[in-house]
Formats: structure tokens, C-alpha cells, sequence
């Protein structure tokens, strides 16, 4: 079965071929990086113009590396949630359309899914699918939780929401301490590669104790706890030195960035990404042993960094995660999570909407 995914979720357009749910026959990702880096963060409405001007170019050429035509498509799949609305909208649009015109079966998939498939689909493709059931920890710039995931009697998944973030994701926390400390968007990947020349216990960060859900989570609380270290220490005139020096230089090296930042620094970029990954980390192992599950799933663009994956080799459960472009928003993930759908003969009506809020599970 051969899927078209397409993903538009937020700033990344994406289309990809997966036969069978596991074979990538191409993974096309157009960035928008140069767009929103002059103001920190992704801006919306720029985002989904972007996504309009991106979405044809990209669909072609995925068709084009994975040697097909349009007419060699057996399903057409789509995020249309959770996610920016304006952004949602062009993909999902653009995926009706063609599914209409080519008389072929339209899929509408969950984001959140999608990261959980990415995974999936690569331990298919090795031949060691993840044993279930699996707590599968999804870590992204919007959305940190914790699902079990159950096999069903129709060889289909069945999530339950374990734990979630109650203000702040976790990539979030990493890009807005990124942006207080001066450094360039898209901060957080930044911070993980300056993370190992710092002392991840020179600087005492609050761990989080939750009323009612214990596996519920919290970041707000870490950062503003970053932001009374950066105001006690009188960090104003290096940050902001920091700031000019790196302004405007695109993509910033871990050395370019090494060279801007003192030894105390690195200690609190040490120290509160081991204070996030533990926090993380301290949830996940609960949830493994209270639930019994066999296996852990780390997906989402935070679970590319590398503190975090090596950390959570610690834990008594097997633990899988994806290859660093699979970690990151794609659409080879979104036609993987379809597949299982469309072998059920599941299909999606075209008068799905797009939902911004769209819950994976209650």
C-alpha cells in the first residue's frame, strides 16, 4: 500500500511516500527557519503562507523521489490536529482535494499519533516491533505527555493519557530559556549541544511536585526559576552581548556558541537541562512500573536530544526512539500512522475539520 502523508501542522511543509507503513520511499521537508528566525519563534500567519506556497512543490517532489505518479497512490494521509489552525488548514485542504480528484481513500491523522508511528515504523522495518504494552513519551516544542499504549482485538492502538504538561512543553522551556539567555531561534537544539561543558549540578533548579495527577507535569516554574538566577547573578550585560554577537548569523555552531558563552553559563544550561530531562525521566519510570508496561516509545523533536536519549537508557524497560530526522515534524510518520487504518479499511470524511486542540486521548 502505497500512502502519501502530508504534514503542516506548524513552520515545517512536508510530504512522504511510506509503502506498508514502514518502507520511506521519500520524506520531503521544506523548513521555514529563515522565515521566523528574525523574530524568535513562529509567527502564524507567516507560517501558513509559507505552507501555501510550499505545499504543491513539495507533494511533486516526493512523488518525484519515490518514482511514482499520483495515480500509483493507494491513500492520501494528513495531520488535522493538534496544531496552528491557519497552518492545518492548507494540508488538510490540499489532501482533500487530491483524494477526491484521484478517487482514493483520505486519512485524517493525529499529530500526536503521527510521532508515536515514527517510532513504530522504524522498529517495523528492523523487525523488532516495541513490545506492548508501551508508555510512549511524547516531548515536542508544544506537547509533552505520557500515553499507555494498548494493542486492540482489530490490530488497531488503543491510547490512555497518563500524564501531560499543565503550562509549558518542554521544548518550549528550552527555547524561551534559550531566548532569556541570548541565544538565536531556534534555541533549543542550541542548548543541548552546549549542555555537555557545563556542570549539570552547579546551579540548584526545583524539581516539580504535582497536586492530584503525580504524572501530570510542569516547566513554567523551572524557567522562572532560570530567570532569578539570570536576574540574582547580574547576568544583563553578558546577555546581551551574547545577543548582538549572535544576531543575524543564521544556524549558530556549537563552537560559535561555546566562544559567546562563559563557564557559569554552560553550568546553568547543564543545569536545567538535566532538571527537565529528570523531570521527564521521573515520570516515565513511574509510569512503567505502575502500569506493567514491556517497553517505552520517546518520540517528538525534543526526543532528539542526546542527553535525553542517553538518560533514559537507564530505565528497566526497553527503550526505542527514532532517527534524528524522524524525531523532528515529518510526514513519513503521518502515513506510517495510517497504515494501520487503512488495512482495517478505515477512511476519514471529507468534511473533517481541522482541530487545533485535537486530544490524542482523554
Amino acid at each position: 500500500m502505497n500512502i502519501l502523508g502530508i504534514e503542516t501542522s506548524c513552520d515545517e511543509t512536508a510530504a512522504a511516500v511510506v509503502v506498508d507503513g514502514e518502507r520511506e520511499l521519500s520524506n520531503v521537508v521544506a523548513s521555514q527557519f529563515d522565515v521566523h528566525a528574525r523574530y524568535g519563534g513562529v509567527v502564524p500567519e507567516l507560517a501558513s503562507r509559507q505552507h501555501l506556497d510550499a505545499i504543491t512543490p513539495v507533494v511533486r517532489e516526493a512523488l518525484e523521489r519515490a518514482g511514482m505518479q499520483y495515480t500509483d497512490l493507494d491513500a492520501i494521509a494528513v495531520t488535522y490536529g493538534p496544531g496552528l489552525v491557519g497552518c492545518l488548514l492548507v494540508g488538510l485542504t490540499y489532501a482533500k482535494g487530491l483524494a477526491l480528484a484521484l478517487g482514493k481513500p483520505f486519512i485524517g491523522i493525529n499529530h500526536l499519533e503521527g510521532h508515536i508511528h515514527a517510532v513504530v515504523m522504524e522498529q517495523r522495518r528492523a523487525g523488532s516491533p516495541a513490545e506492548l504494552p508501551a508508555i510512549a513519551m511524547v516531548v515536542s516544542g508544544g506537547h509533552t505527555h505520557l500515553f499507555l499504549i494498548e494493542e486492540t482485538a482489530e490490530q488497531g492502538y488503543d491510547y490512555s493519557l497518563l500524564g501531560k504538561t499543565r503550562d509549558d512543553a518542554a521544548g518550549e522551556a528550552f527555547d524561551k530559556v534559550a531566548k532569556l539567555l541570548g541565544y538565536p531561534y531556534p534555541g533549543g537544539p542550541l542548548l543541548d549541544l552546549l549542555a555537555p561543558f557545563g556542570n549539570p549540578k552547579g546551579v540548584a533548579l526545583p524539581g516539580t511536585r504535582m497536586k492530584g495527577n503525580q504524572l501530570d507535569m510542569s516547566f513554567s516554574g523551572l524557567k522562572t526559576a532560570v530567570l532569578r538566577h539570570v536576574q540574582a547573578s547580574d547576568m544583563a550585560e553578558e546577555i546581551a552581548e551574547r545577543r548582538d554577537a549572535l544576531k543575524g548569523r543564521g544556524r549558530i555552531g556549537v563552537e560559535e556558541a561555546r566562544q559567546a558563552t562563559p563557564q557559569a553559563t554552560l553550568d546553568l544550561i547543564a543545569s536545567f537541562q538535566y532538571r527537565v530531562i529528570e523531570e521527564l525521566l521521573l515520570r516515565a519510570a513511574v509510569a512503567a512500573d505502575e502500569t506493567g508496561a514491556r517497553s517505552l516509545i520517546l518520540c517528538g523533536g525534543v526526543a532528539a536530544n542526546s542527553g535525553l536519549r542517553a538518560r533514559f537508557q537507564s530505565l528497566p524497560v526497553p527503550v526505542y526512539t527514532s532517527a534524528l530526522a524522524l524525531s523532528t515534524d515529518n510526514a513519513a510518520m503521518i502515513a506510517a500512522a495510517a497504515y494501520p487504518r487503512l488495512l482495517r479499511g478505515e477512511s476519514s470524511p471529507l468534511d473533517l475539520r481541522a482541530q487545533p486542540n485535537l486530544k490524542l486521548a482523554q
